[in-house]
């Protein structure tokens, strides 16, 4: 890169906010670069409990700006990527003598229904358990369930999609690349970045810092800057278990513990069930966060009040687990703390700007991102105009009720893939599905096999136009398949990947 150039604005965090950010600002017409040390959505963005949601919960703690800004972009975003999201109905069962009232939980969804702007999604409805389906696999003891409507969303796909667009928008986006210091010098700042795999050193020039390192974003201010005793953030870890298929409605259940807590139990990839969160303070390393045994026994035990069949540890197929970065605003429990975002700028005067982004969640990254964009603006100078509500991501170019069609339609040019396989792919990449698959006539031209139906077409195509690296970052980000690829066939994966990578371009 020429030393000389001065970009607008460089971002440190490939998650959610980070890509989010970037993207907004390149629409706009800012020069922008972002550094990921790792790989997109690798901390808190691929940890979520995937669900595009107002968060019916935080209406308990009369959080109602975040609750409707929420609800409102519900809408929003399914028509941003109706690949990645799509709506669900979510069953709530009561239990008189329960921990909320039934006229509480009335109210809540009234508000719920009414305070968002909703238009395309169905309104709360009551159930009666003895007679619908989703009452068959619960305990008998549930004769009444309220129902409504929120979105689910494949979070990882999320923020590949966004730093996609961004690319495509002008931004220089780059994983692998870790910044090791950041200084200002004659009114910008002069930013030192690493590349993991190799050490090679660079230094960049910016006008504007962002720092939006999720649960990093601490660590970043006491590293990179030389600050000592930073604590902006309370890290909170929520973690899940993908279980074997619960029930095969698609609807998902929305349950309540007995310690105040809810949890969710969400129909996943086809064959499975998600069960999550779990919600406790957590003070180490973000990146060695993982599952606890007490953890384990939570979910399972909650969700076993539920269910007729009990959840039990030999049906867990997978775990993850992730921290939260939310904003410290000194609430004494975790599920207490507030999930709103907060942003703030230090600088100016002469001193190049520093924006710090606290705390937030994927249903909001797009609002987060605008309100982002205003305080560069008044920092830097502002550009363009707010464009991203009625923006498409990258594939996501066809009617929210037009997913079937697209379907059918990438299965029509290549027939030879399987109804399962073309689902997958448009519900993955959209429309992208099609240029991935040009020119392929049947599955030999896919290239070679790794599992399940994954094939080199794909895998070559994620590492060219989405950045991914590792068999991990394919296998477990970019898509789901790692819930069916044996160790020995993800080992063969990462030994293609890696030659693929040491191959001259």
């Amino acid at each position: 890169m020429d030393g000389n150039v001065i970009r607008d604005i460089f971002v440190i965090g490939g998650g959610i906010n980070g890509c989010g950010i970037a993207r907004d600002a390149a629409g706009r017409g800012y020069s922008v670069m972002l550094a990921e040390m790792k790989d997109f959505a690798s901390g808190t963005s691929s940890a979520s409990t995937k669900l595009i949601h107002g968060g019916l919960r935080y209406l308990e703690h009369y959080e109602f700006r975040l609750v409707r800004e929420a609800l409102m972009e519900r809408e929003v975003l399914w028509a941003m990527a109706p690949h990645v999201i799509w709506p669900m109905r979510f069953v709530l069962p009561f239990q008189k003598g329960g921990l909320r009232p039934a006229w509480l939980i009335r109210l809540g969804l009234f508000l719920y229904d009414y305070i968002g702007g909703r238009k395309l999604l169905p309104a709360t409805a009551t159930l009666d358990l003895a007679k619908d389906p989703a009452g068959g696999p619960l305990k008998k003891l549930f004769r009444k369930a309220f129902e409504y409507s929120d979105g689910w969303v494949d979070d990882a796909r999320l923020v590949v999609l966004n730093a996609r667009d961004a690319a495509d928008r002008g931004a220089d986006i780059r994983t692998a690349t870790k910044v090791v210091a950041a200084r200002r010098e004659n009114g910008h700042w002069n930013v030192e970045t690493e590349n993991v795999d190799t050490g090679a050193r660079e230094t960049v020039r910016a006008r504007m810092l962002v720092n939006a390192a999720g649960p990093w974003v601490d660590k970043v201010l006491s590293a990179a800057f030389g600050r000592n005793d930073v604590h902006n953030v309370r890290l909170v870890q929520g973690s899940h278990i993908v279980v074997k298929k619960k029930f095969s409605d698609p609807r998902a259940y929305f349950f309540q513990n007995p310690d105040g807590r809810i949890m969710f139990a969400i129909p996943y990839q086809e064959e499975f069930t998600l069960i999550g969160t779990t919600d406790r303070d957590y003070q180490g390393d973000p990146r060695d966060v993982r599952i606890s045994d007490a953890e384990i026994d939570y979910l399972c035990a909650s969700a076993s009040e539920y269910f007729a069949e009990p959840v039990q540890r030999e049906d867990i197929v997978w775990t993850y687990s992730g921290v939260r970065p939310l904003f410290d605003d000194g609430a004494s429990k975790a599920q207490e703390a507030t999930r709103d975002y907060v942003l703030k700028v230090e600088g100016g005067d002469g001193q190049a700007p520093l924006l710090n982004i606290f705390g937030g969640k994927l249903t909001t990254y797009r609002r987060l991102a605008e309100s982002a964009l205003e305080k560069i603006g008044e920092s830097i100078g502002a550009k363009g105009d707010r464009w991203t509500a009625n923006s498409r991501l990258p594939g996501g170019d066809f009617k929210v009720d037009g997913f079937d069609a697209e379907v059918k339609t990438l299965s029509a040019r290549f027939a030879f893939l399987a109804p399962a396989h073309a689902r997958r792919l448009v519900r993955l990449y959209g429309t992208r599905a099609a240029n991935m698959l040009d020119g392929a006539t049947s599955s030999e031209d896919l290239g070679r096999h790794f599992g399940s139906d994954l094939y080199e077409r794909e895998v070559r195509w994620l590492m060219k136009e989405e950045w991914a690296r590792h068999a991990e970052d394919v296998l477990w980000r970019r898509t789901k398949r790692g819930l069916h690829l044996t160790a020995a066939q993800a080992t063969a994966l990462e030994d293609y990947m890696a030659a693929a990578r040491a191959a001259p371009h």
